[in-house]
């Protein structure tokens, strides 16, 4: 095995654009994967949320409940 300059030393330095870049690329990238994660939870939710519902009560309408009517005193002559 030979040494090269490579095996010992750094490479040359990066230059800023390309590193803000790389940066910039790698967030979007992060922030696309969990964004699509979100979503896919959230329809996942969502279908859960209206079996249940679905499931759980039927489309009868409940009874209004009734209010209690006081009833007047009688009137002393």
């Amino acid at each position: 095995m030979t040494a090269t300059k490579d095996k010992f030393f750094k490479p040359g330095k990066v230059d800023a654009r390309d590193k803000a870049a790389t940066t910039d690329h790698t967030a979007r990238a992060i922030i696309a994967a969990e964004s699509t994660a979100r979503d896919k939870k959230t329809e996942k939710l969502k279908a859960m949320r209206m079996l249940r519902e679905a499931e759980a009560s039927p489309d009868v309408p409940a009874k209004p409940a009734k209010r209690a009517t006081k009833k007047a005193a009688p009137k002393a002559e």
